[in-house]
C-alpha cells in the first residue's frame, strides 16, 4: 500500500491525487514486508514519525513502496522536518527501481526545482518513462510541457497526443484540456462537439473546473444545445466544490434571472464566495450591489472596499468605479488627485470609460494640470474604442480647434460615428454642420433631419434648432426630412 499525495503537478492546474493500490512485491527478507506493513498501520494511526523509521528500515533494504512513501513523508513534513533534498533521494532510488508514480513524481521536483536544481530536460526524461509505461498523470503532464515549450520546442500536436492518451484512461484534467483544444484549434481543427464531449468526461466524473467549462458551453450555446438552466446546473455543481470562475457566473445568472428565477440576494452570496477567494471579476461585481444597494443592504463604504481589492488585483472596471468614488467622494473623502490616478491605471488598460474620463480630466484641469493635447489623446483612444462620449467630444475639439488645428471635416466623421450611436448632442451638431456647410455641402433636409432626431430623443437644443431650421425649408423639405428621420429611427429602434 501506498500513501495518497496531493500534488500540484503544473502551475495553473488542479491538484493530482496518486491514490496507490497495494502493491504485492516478491520480498527475499520477511522482515522488510513487516517494516513497511508497521509503516502503513503507523500512517493510519497518524503516528507519522514512527512510520517514517519502520518506512526507513525497508526502503534502506530497496523496497520501492517504502522508498515512495518516504518521499511523500518529507515533501510534506510529516514525521520529519519537511525536507525536498531528502524527498528527491527516496522519489529517485524509487524511480531508478523502475517504479512508475516515483518517475511521475521526479519528473514535477525536477520541474519545479524542489530539492533539485530546476531542470525540464530531466522533467521531460522522467516523466517520458513514467508515461510510456501508460502512466495518466505522466502523460497529462507531459502534454503540458509540449503545450507550454517547456525543456522542448512548443508543439500542441504532440501536447494532444498524450493528453489524449491520458484523456482514454478516464484522467479528468487531461480530457478538460482536451476539450480546451478542440474548443480553441490547438494542435487539432475547432470542433465545439468534440470539445463538449470530453468536458462532459470530466464534468461527470465531478471534476470542477470541467463542470464550470461545460456551463459556459451551455450558456454560449457551443457543441451543445443553448440552455440557461444547464448553464446553472452546471456552475452549481463546480460552485458547490469551491470553483470562484463558477460561483461568479452562478451570481451572473442570479442577478440577470437567466435560467434561474432573479434573485438579487443569491446573486450577491455567490459573488461573496468568490470574492472571498479573489476573484477580481466578483469583488467588482460585489462593489457594484453594495453601491446600487442590490441584494445586499446600500453602503458606498463596502462598495469602495470591494472596488479597492479588485482595483489592486489590476482589474480595470474596478479601477474605474474606485475612480468615480473618489470624484464623487462616496464612501472616501473627495479626492480629485486619486480619482485621476485611479483613473489612468485603467485606461492604459484600455478601459474607454476610465480614457474618456481622463480625457475630461485634462481638459477641465481637475485633479490633474489642463491640457487640452492630453485630453485629445485620451478621447481618441476611447472614440477609436467606438465610446460615442469621446466621438462627441472629439468632435467638438476639432470643431472648435481646441487641442488641434480646426478641421470641419474630422469634426464631421466624429459626430456622424456618435450620433449613428445615439449621442443627442452629435446629432445636434452633426445638423448644425448640414445647415452651416461646414466640412460639408450645405443640406437644410439632412441638418433637420438631425436635429428632428435628437428633439425625439429630448434634446432641447434640438429641438430649438429645428424650429428656426424649419422656418427656412420648404414642406416638401420639411416632409422629406421627417421621412429621412424616421427611417433612421426605425434602423436604430433596440
Amino acid at each position: 500500500m501506498r500513501l495518497s499525495i496531493s500534488k500540484q503537478m503544473i502551475p495553473g492546474l488542479r491538484a493530482v491525487t496518486l491514490a496507490l493500490a497495494l502493491l504485492v512485491l516478491p520480498l527475499p527478507v520477511p522482515v522488510l514486508a513487516g517494516d513497511f506493513e508497521d509503516g502503513m498501520q503507523f500512517i493510519l494511526a497518524k503516528d507519522y514519525a514512527k512510520a517514517v523509521e519502520s518506512f526507513k528500515k525497508a526502503a534502506v533494504q530497496g523496497n520501492a513502496d517504502a522508498q515512495f512513501n518516504l518521499g511523500v513523508l518529507y515533501s510534506r513534513g510529516r514525521g520529519v522536518t519537511q525536507d525536498y533534498e531528502q524527498a528527491a533521494n527516496w522519489f529517485r532510488k524509487a524511480a531508478e527501481q523502475g517504479d512508475v508514480p516515483a518517475q511521475s513524481m521526479l519528473g514535477f521536483i525536477y520541474l519545479k526545482g524542489q530539492g533539485v536544481r530546476q531542470d525540464y530536460q530531466q522533467a521531460m526524461f522522467w516523466y517520458l518513462r513514467a508515461a510510456e509505461k501508460g502512466y495518466a498523470v505522466a502523460q497529462h503532464n507531459l502534454g503540458v510541457m509540449y503545450a507550454k515549450g517547456q525543456g522542448v520546442a512548443q508543439d500542441y500536436q504532440q501536447a494532444l497526443s498524450w493528453y489524449q492518451k491520458a484523456a482514454e484512461q478516464g484522467h479528468a484534467p487531461a480530457q478538460a484540456i482536451l476539450g480546451f483544444m478542440y474548443l480553441k484549434g490547438q494542435g487539432i481543427e475547432e470542433d465545439d462537439k468534440q470539445a463538449a464531449f470530453w468536458y462532459l468526461k470530466a464534468a461527470e466524473s465531478g471534476y470542477a473546473e470541467a463542470q464550470y467549462a461545460v456551463g459556459v458551453l451551455y450558456a454560449k450555446g457551443r457543441g451543445v444545445v443553448p440552455s440557461d438552466q444547464q448553464a446553472v446546473s452546471w456552475y452549481r455543481k463546480a460552485a458547490d466544490q469551491g470553483n470562484d470562475d463558477a460561483q461568479f457566473n452562478l451570481g451572473i445568472m442570479y442577478a440577470a434571472g437567466a435560467g434561474i428565477e432573479q434573485d438579487y440576494q443569491k446573486a450577491a452570496s455567490w459573488y461573496l464566495k468568490a470574492a472571498e477567494q479573489g476573484n477580481a471579476k466578483a469583488q467588482f461585481k460585489l462593489g457594484v450591489a453594495y453601491a446600487k444597494g442590490r441584494g445586499v443592504e446600500q453602503n458606498d463604504y463596502d462598495a469602495v472596499t470591494w472596488y479597492r481589492k479588485a482595483a489592486e488585483q489590476g482589474y480595470a472596471p474596478g479601477e474605474f468605479n474606485l475612480g468615480t468614488m473618489y470624484a464623487a467622494g462616496k464612501g472616501v473623502m473627495q479626492d480629485d488627485h486619486q480619482a485621476v490616478s485611479w483613473y489612468a491605471k485603467a485606461a492604459e488598460q484600455e478601459d474607454p470609460d476610465a480614457q474618456y474620463n481622463l480625457g475630461v480630466r485634462y481638459d477641465t484641469g481637475r485633479g490633474v494640470s489642463k491640457d487640452e493635447q492630453k485630453a485629445l489623446f485620451w478621447y481618441l483612444k476611447a472614440a477609436e474604442q467606438g465610446y460615442p462620449r469621446a466621438q462627441y467630444s472629439l468632435g467638438v475639439k476639432y470643431d472648435n480647434g481646441q487641442g488641434t488645428p480646426q478641421d470641419y471635416g474630422q469634426a464631421l466623421s466624429w459626430y456622424r460615428k456618435a450620433a449613428e450611436r445615439g449621442h443627442r448632442g452629435a446629432q445636434t451638431n452633426l445638423g448644425v454642420l448640414y445647415y452651416r456647410g461646414n466640412g460639408v455641402k450645405k443640406d437644410y433636409v439632412e441638418a433637420d433631419k438631425w436635429f428632428s432626431i435628437a428633439d425625439a430623443g429630448g434634446y432641447e437644443d434640438a429641438k430649438e434648432n429645428r424650429e428656426l431650421m424649419e422656418k427656412l425649408m420648404t414642406p416638401v423639405q420639411v416632409a422629406e426630412a421627417q421621412r429621412l428621420a424616421n427611417e433612421w429611427t426605425k434602423e436604430h429602434q433596440p
